[in-house]
C-alpha cells in the first residue's frame, strides 16, 4: 500500500477539494488526482464521486477516510517526536488571528518567540474570516468569543469587552454622557458586527441597558472606527485592547466607566490531537503568559 496516496487522500477529504489538497501539499492538481485515482484502482472501490462543481465522498471513501485520518496522525507524530524529540522544535507552524488583535496584541509575542524558537518559521494570517482551521492547515487560532466548534480544543487567556470611548475635543464640544441613554443624543460611530441599530452596556450589578442608534454611521472596521474617534467624529465602542496606549496618552478618554459590553473570553483553539505538536507547544507555551498579562493590563 502507497501511504503517499493514502495521506493525499485523506488531505483531499479534510479541504474539501482537489485544489486545496495540491495547494497545502505542493503539487500540481493532476498528480493529486493520479494519485487518488491509483489509489482507488488499488482497492477496487471508489472513494471519491468528482465533478465540475462538487466533491463528494462515498461511503466506502467516509469509512475509509476515518481510518486513515487516525493512522496518518499518528505516524505525522511518531515521526516529529523522533526527529524534534532530541533538539529544538523547527518547521513551519501556522497561526490565525482576528486582523484587529494582531497589532494590538500580537507584536511583543512575536519578538519573543522568534528570539526563543529561531528555526520555527512563523506563518500568521490575520483575518476577521472564520479560518477552517483543518481545511486550511493552520495549526492555532487566537479567538475571541464562544467556541462554536465543539471539536475544537479552546484554552482560555483572558477576558475582553468593549467600552465606550471619545476623544477630548468631541466630549468638549459635545459635552459627556453620564448615562448610556445620553448617547441617543450624541453621533455614534458604530460597528457592523455589534448590530446597526442599538448598543448594549452592563453593569458591575450585571443591569443591562439598550440604547437604540439612529445608524447615521455604520462601518465594518474597528481600526476606521477608532481613528473617526480620534479625530473626533464621535463616541465609539471599541476593544479595551485597542485603546491602551491612546487611554494612557489621554488621546482617547474612556467615557461611562461603570458601563460596557459583555465579556467575551480571548482564547488559544486547535483540532484535537493525541500529542501536540513540538512546535504548536512552543508557541503556546511562549504566548500564554503575554497575552493574559497583556490583556489584564488592558483591562482599563
Amino acid at each position: 500500500m502507497d501511504l503517499n496516496e493514502i495521506a493525499i487522500f485523506v488531505k483531499v477529504v479534510q479541504t474539501g477539494s482537489f485544489s486545496a489538497a495540491a495547494k497545502q501539499l505542493e503539487m500540481p492538481n493532476s498528480t493529486v488526482s493520479a494519485k487518488i485515482s491509483s489509489l482507488e484502482r488499488r482497492l477496487g472501490v471508489t472513494l471519491l464521486h468528482r465533478t465540475t462543481r462538487k466533491l463528494q465522498i462515498t461511503q466506502a471513501g467516509q469509512l475509509f477516510f476515518q481510518r486513515c485520518q487516525v493512522g496518518i496522525g499518528e505516524l505525522k507524530t511518531a515521526t516529529e517526536e523522533v526527529s524534534q524529540g532530541q533538539g529544538e522544535p523547527q518547521g513551519l507552524l501556522k497561526v490565525t488571528a482576528p486582523a484587529i488583535i494582531g497589532p494590538s496584541l500580537l507584536k511583543d509575542v512575536i519578538t519573543e518567540f522568534r528570539r526563543q524558537y529561531p528555526k520555527i518559521q512563523l506563518e500568521l494570517l490575520l483575518t476577521d474570516r472564520r479560518v477552517d482551521l483543518i481545511a486550511e492547515g493552520v495549526d492555532l487560532a487566537i479567538r475571541a468569543g464562544e467556541l462554536k466548534d465543539s471539536t475544537l480544543i479552546a484554552k482560555k487567556l483572558g477576558l475582553s469587552y468593549f467600552a465606550p470611548f471619545a476623544s477630548p475635543a468631541y466630549l468638549k464640544r459635545k459635552g459627556t454622557p453620564l448615562h448610556p441613554k445620553d448617547l441617543r443624543d450624541h453621533q455614534c460611530l458604530q460597528f457592523t458586527p455589534l448590530g446597526k441599530d442599538h448598543w448594549e452596556f452592563l453593569n458591575k450589578n450585571r443591569n443591562k441597558v439598550t440604547v437604540n442608534l439612529p445608524g447615521d454611521l455604520v462601518i465594518d472596521d474597528l481600526n476606521t472606527i477608532k481613528d473617526l474617534a480620534l479625530s473626533g467624529e464621535g463616541i465609539a465602542l471599541l476593544p479595551t485592547f485597542l485603546c491602551g496606549a491612546e487611554s494612557k496618552n489621554k488621546k482617547l478618554v474612556r467615557i461611562l466607566p461603570d458601563w460596557r459590553s459583555d465579556l467575551r473570553p480571548v482564547s488559544f483553539v486547535y483540532p484535537p490531537q493525541r500529542f501536540t505538536q513540538p512546535r504548536l507547544q512552543a508557541f503556546i507555551n511562549c504566548a500564554s503568559d503575554l497575552l493574559k498579562s497583556r490583556l489584564k493590563e488592558l483591562e482599563i
